[in-house]
């Protein structure tokens, strides 16, 4: 009999369902908020009153999206953590109920866990051991991952992470939310080596990103004092500059981390990894060292029900289920 799961993802800002079935994904619905953009960030309460809206909608489309009833599924999937706890919980508090009314088992998904994972939504397909680059707005890791359910952190931001430093360096530019795609843009068309920004140095295979963003906001503010024009005239070059810091001081650390476990698959995820520059930047390593990359399509790259759904299917083998008195966790540790 076939194993059809129905994936909630609702961590942040985006609402999200998938229906997958015997690990092929048949729908991945995503609603995004543009409530967000006025106050150049994401803000918690208007996020899970958004989430409210949305989800029984987005849930509807993904089972007409996949010819599915509901009453085919076989377990419900959905995001405990780590994100935003108000919009966590209308995710976990939908998935319970719908679990409960069904009676089928409810599975527990870790989101960055899950960013790991889409890559096992398409081919190509890493293969064990490999390392995989999480990057997002909320994180920055390296993973060591051995099996499905087994990896492990060796190496982390130890105060921001890349994607926020990305979006927090767009809003000093004067950039909407969110920025990160935007400097990749202008990065595209600019000078990367024409301004330097400081990069904080931190020992193993941990990050730093707190030390660029004040580096940043120390040079704009001295240029401005000059010139009133200098960003709107720079834009592009101070995008790529931005870029080209922020990449390097990702591939640095991953690098060091392959060679020094003698891996040779290379992976990225979250929603960074749509970066076209840091998308380069790994491919030109892994040309360097003889590696292999993989990178996720970019509709699994940003947050995703999908992603979710492959990793209940994988925790679904293996029998990994919650019951109904699981809450949701602001904070959730990938092990």
């Amino acid at each position: 009999m076939s194993v059809i799961i129905l994936a909630i993802e609702s961590s942040c800002d985006e609402t999200s369902a998938a229906i997958i079935k015997d690990g092929v994904v048949l729908s991945n619905v995503i609603a995004t908020q543009d409530v967000h953009k006025e106050f150049g960030g994401v803000v918690p309460e208007l996020a899970s009153r958004a989430h409210q809206q949305n989800i029984v909608p987005v849930i509807d489309k993904a089972l007409k999206d996949a010819d599915t009833k509901k009453e085919e599924l076989s377990a419900i999937a959905f995001t405990r953590g780590p994100g935003l706890l108000g919009a966590l919980i209308v995710g976990t508090s939908f998935a319970k109920a719908l679990a409960l009314g069904l009676e089928i088992p409810l599975i527990e998904v870790n989101h960055m866990q899950a960013h790991i994972l889409s890559h096992f939504i398409e081919e190509p397909k890493p293969k064990f051991p490999f390392l995989c680059l999480t990057v997002s707005g909320g994180h920055t890791q390296i993973v060591l991952v051995k099996d499905f359910l087994d990896m492990k952190v060796i190496g982390e931001t130890r105060d921001d992470a890349a994607g926020e430093a990305f979006d927090k360096s767009a809003k000093l530019l004067g950039l909407d939310y969110p920025g990160g795609p935007l400097i990749d843009k202008y990065a595209k068309i600019g000078d990367s080596s024409r301004f330097k920004f400081s990069k904080s140095k931190v020992p193993g295979y941990d990050y730093s990103f707190s030390g660029i963003k004040t580096s940043i906001l120390y040079f704009l503010r001295q240029e401005i004092k000059k010139d009133a024009g200098f960003i709107k005239d720079n834009i592009a070059d101070l995008s790529a500059s931005i870029q080209k810091t922020i990449i390097e001081m990702l591939i640095e650390k991953l690098e060091l981390a392959a060679n020094e476990n003698n891996l040779s698959d290379i992976a990225i995820a979250g929603g960074v990894s749509a970066n076209s520059g840091l998308r380069d930047a790994i491919t030109d390593m892994a040309k360097n060292n003889n590696w292999q990359t993989y990178f996720p399509a970019l509709e699994y790259c940003t947050d995703n029900a999908a992603m979710i759904a492959i990793a209940g299917h994988y925790k679904y083998a293996a029998k990994e289920f919650v019951g109904l008195d699981i809450a949701p966790l602001a904070r959730m540790p990938l092990i």
